[in-house]
């Protein structure tokens, strides 16, 4: 937790309100989001009991299983779903766009638009994520066959589940976590887990978050004292009742999803969010190609090389998500400039013909003095961006107290054109105020990683392929 963090939950505390962390929304928000409430047994191994679904409030649909613990019924209950999670995936699949590769010298193409899924909480992340690894491998031939459309919906819940764990990936989201990132509450993360109280710390304050402590937690496992009570009699005489129960269960959770999406609409998008949702079309794009070109699903486990290119793509994404959150939202990089590696700053002398030719040929490089009050924390040789110009580089010359604060001159690279005369307005002008920080946009190449045939005997070997998970296993 970060100290303004702490500092908004302490003066939640204080007010009784939720206080916002946040002045724009970092995440892309559909227009027609897929919202899933799925609902398990609880302790049984992720067994299906229920699932409401739907892309408005409106049109919500309730899919039951009469008797989780059968396994015929569980595998028609994902048969069911996937009639109408497929269909909401594959509507996409109507238009492309071309994307230029290369710097231009090449063009590829995408889809427009891509699928987004809403569950409650992180439960519901982690449920998808077992129910697709426990369908994807299932036959649809030969002893214990099941419908053709569970083994693919088991590929897609596997490709939403993972991309929820890319930092800054929209393709699948929780409203807790989603509601966490823009609001803090004066209570504890474990509490914000339940959705009904979170939301009422936004909307109405501490009184009405305390009313609602002990409703039914919005998924995925039910409530024992529910399942022994309520839904072991129903479910032990076959009730036609059971749908019913489940329903009046789900719906307060299905309500506050809604309002959970329209509090979230309110706040304006951060600049960057669209250049994040471009990422999760391309990847959506990658998937549909590769189901459609007959690649095997994914592996119940990665070798060791995929493993750590893929800890490197989080890794990298994860560094990225930070910075670009910085640069879209105030509130965030003020975290930043606490921290010393950022600060704010009035340009005092300005150099913006200078050219330095001790190299094999001149080179465009200005300089510039800024002055700040705020701490500074870098040293000389340090490197320097503003998201005002995230392509121009600011090498730190010097820093040397002055009499109106602290003097930090500045080296310019980047972002003035490519003749030694700067562009109009390229290089800051006396008097302009500027964001400084460390934090930088830049791509950041991954480690060398030897092919999978190549794997030492001490990371397992060359991979043998993913052994298919036996029909008959649970």
């Amino acid at each position: 937790m970060s100290t303004l963090v702490a500092l908004a939950r302490a003066q939640a505390v204080a007010e009784g309100r939720a206080q916002p962390i946040a002045t724009v929304r970092h995440l892309h928000i559909h227009d027609r989001p897929l919202v899933l409430i799925p609902l398990a047994m609880a302790g049984e191994a992720n067994a299906p009991l229920a699932a409401m679904l739907g892309t408005s409030p409106a049109d919500r649909q309730l899919l039951v299983v009469g008797q989780p613990r059968n396994r015929d019924e569980r595998f028609a209950f994902v048969a069911d779903l996937a009639a109408r999670v497929l269909p909401y995936v594959d509507s996409f699949r109507a238009a492309e766009e071309p994307v230029a590769v290369d710097r231009g010298r090449d063009v590829r193409y995408r889809y427009v638009d891509a699928p987004q899924i809403w569950v409650p909480n992180t439960g519901g992340v982690e449920f998808l994520k077992l129910l697709g690894r426990s369908t994807r491998f299932r036959r649809v031939d030969g002893d214990y066959p099941v419908h053709p459309s569970v083994p693919l919906l088991g590929r897609w819940l596997t490709f939403f589940a993972g991309s929820a764990e890319v930092p800054g990936s929209s393709l699948l989201l929780n409203a807790v976590q989603a509601l966490g990132l823009h609001w803090a509450t004066g209570q504890s993360a474990a509490e914000d887990a339940q959705l009904a109280v979170q939301l009422a710390w936004i909307t109405a304050g501490v009184r009405e978050a305390r009313d609602v402590e002990n409703a039914a937690v919005a998924g995925p496992d039910t409530d024992p004292d529910f399942d022994n009570h309520v839904l072991a009699p129903l479910i032990a005489d076959g009730s036609p009742d059971l749908p019913k129960v489940l329903e009046e269960l789900l719906l307060p959770t299905w309500e506050q999803m809604w309002a959970a999406l329209g509090l979230l609409r309110k706040l304006p998008p951060g600049e960057r969010v669209p250049m994040r949702w471009d990422l999760d079309k391309d990847a959506y794009s990658g998937f549909v190609q590769g189901i459609e070109e007959g690649n095997p699903p994914q592996p119940r486990r990665d070798g060791a090389v995929a493993a750590a290119a893929r800890l490197q793509r989080l890794e990298n994404a994860a560094a990225r998500y930070t910075v670009q959150r910085a640069f879209d939202d105030p509130l965030i990089m003020a975290e930043h400039r606490l921290a010393g590696t950022a600060f704010g700053a009035t340009v005092t002398l300005a150099n913006p013909d200078r050219v330095d030719d001790t190299g094999k040929r001149p080179v465009l490089r200005p300089r510039i003095m800024v002055v700040t009050t705020e701490t500074v924390r870098v040293e000389p040789g340090a490197s320097l961006t503003s998201p005002a110009r995230p392509g121009q580089k600011a090498k730190v010359i010097s820093v040397s107290a002055g009499a109106a604060g602290t003097d930090v001159l500045l080296e310019l690279s980047g972002g003035m054109g490519r003749k030694l005369v700067a562009e109009p307005s390229s290089v800051p002008a006396v008097g302009e105020r500027l964001l400084l920080t460390t934090l930088s946009e830049a791509y950041r190449p991954g480690g060398a990683l030897p092919e999978p045939e190549q794997t030492p005997w001490t990371h397992g070997g060359p991979p043998q392929g993913p052994a298919l998970r036996q029909p008959d296993e649970e």
